[in-house]
């Protein structure tokens, strides 16, 4: 049987980054991020990537991956034609999957490290529930700047809730959101969501139902730590959390880069990913 399939979802337009974050060169050898999370997803096993982008910097990253991937792969992408949030993306990437098959779901911003993308594989291949890998928040924030995240509460290794928390951000007396919610100070083990995600393909119509239920003009986006905190509580669906040590390396702010850099090198030295991205 061949690897599962990996979609990333790229059609983000960067709007706090100020340009393309997806190829941000965040290697040693100026890398991209989408060119380091490839290589992890093929280092795990994946055989197939989908990639969801936007008619306007779509062409750029397509250019992009077509000088620098190995040739070989399986690659595609599909278009999301309006930025309508994770849900409807991984939707657009529906006609270039095998739905009878489960497959893996992340950000194009975001490095998970190898070893996540390892469990995250194993999961697609050995279970029949969906899953999340889900960090520490002290090892997924990346500089000062505020940024979302999706705290989680997991009973017995499965997922009971998941709320969107908006704002976080490290000060001097800890971990903060300052989106009106409680707990207002987040403890660092708190385990959140960012984005990497396998779903078995039953989720698909419920996918669906939950973009053509949502009211766009109130909320423009439905986002997928959203969808699948409403779906919990609504429909026999387990979801098992795969929970890592190691760091996600986001970029979000331009600012972010010298230090995601930082810390992309300090991967390769310790041996958690190797220097070169796609080996000969």
């Amino acid at each position: 049987m061949s690897g599962p399939s990996l979609v990333i979802l790229a059609a983000g337009r960067a709007r706090r980054y100020g340009g393309l974050k997806q190829i941000a060169p965040v290697g040693p050898n100026g890398e991209g991020v989408i060119d380091l999370l490839a290589s992890d997803a093929y280092a795990a096993g994946f055989e197939d990537i989908v990639i969801v982008v936007n008619p306007d910097t779509g062409p750029e990253i397509e250019a992009h991956v077509a000088t620098h991937w190995p040739k070989g792969r399986r690659v595609s992408f599909t278009h999301q034609l309006q930025l309508r949030g994770t849900v409807d993306a991984v939707l657009a990437a529906e006609p270039a999957l095998d739905t009878t098959r489960p497959f893996g779901v992340s950000n194009a911003d975001d490095l998970y490290g190898r070893e996540s993308f390892m469990r995250l594989g194993r999961h697609l291949t050995t279970s029949t529930n969906s899953g999340l890998v889900g960090f520490r928040l002290e090892r997924a924030l990346v500089g000062e700047l505020p940024v979302s995240r999706g705290t989680c509460t997991v009973v017995n290794g499965h997922l009971t809730e998941i709320v969107e928390r908006r704002n976080v951000h490290a000060t001097l007396h800890g971990y903060e959101a300052d989106d009106g919610l409680e707990p207002h100070v987040l403890h660092p083990q708190t385990i959140v969501s960012m984005n990497l995600w396998g779903f078995q393909p039953s989720i698909l119509p419920l996918m669906r139902a939950a973009v053509e239920a949502h009211d766009f003009e109130s909320e423009k986006e439905i986002q997928l730590s959203t969808f699948v905190g409403q779906i919990l509580h609504r429909t026999p669906l387990r979801f098992d959390v795969m929970l890592t040590e190691s760091r996600c390396i986001g970029v979000t702010h331009a600012d972010d880069l010298p230090l995601a850099q930082r810390l992309v090198l300090e991967e390769i030295e310790s041996g958690e990913r190797p220097a070169r991205v796609f080996p000969r």
